[in-house]
């Protein structure tokens, strides 16, 4: 089972993708914007982001530079979900088009989620924001 963080403001889709990730077997937060996910990210142990580029408060392309300045989150793989084409190229783990084609997208969970256990970032956290948790 790993631990997946989908970051992506569409909640519809943010839902489905959710929902689906669910019944794989892994454990699901969720977060609404490149800020709400960098909250869940530094609360709680993830192995794999998924995340959308075009979103308020901040994008994609913010995150992931947040994200790898971070020495204690910038292992944590991430697939990129998105509408925008061509996909900007974020260091992604991989890149996938919306509407993304879930067994591609379980693939890419599969290959990537479990490569960064164990966590350097598990130790204790601050209690998690509701909004970025997923339940």
């Amino acid at each position: 089972m790993a631990r997946v963080l989908i970051v992506d403001d569409d909640l519809d889709l943010q839902d489905a993708l959710a929902d689906a990730v669910r019944l794989e077997g892994h454990e699901v937060r969720v977060a609404s914007n490149g800020l709400e996910g960098l909250v869940a990210l530094r609360s709680h142990p993830i192995d794999l982001i998924i995340l959308d580029m075009m979103m308020p408060v901040m994008d994609g392309r913010a995150f992931r530079a947040e994200q790898q300045r971070d020495p204690q989150l910038a292992g944590v793989p991430v697939v990129v979900v998105s509408a925008s084409l061509p996909i900007p190229d974020v260091g992604a783990a991989e890149t996938l088009p919306k509407p993304v084609d879930l067994e591609v997208l379980f693939a890419a969970v599969a290959r990537h989620a479990l490569r960064t256990r164990p966590h350097a970032h598990e130790k204790s956290r601050a209690a998690p924001v509701s909004s970025a948790y997923g339940g």
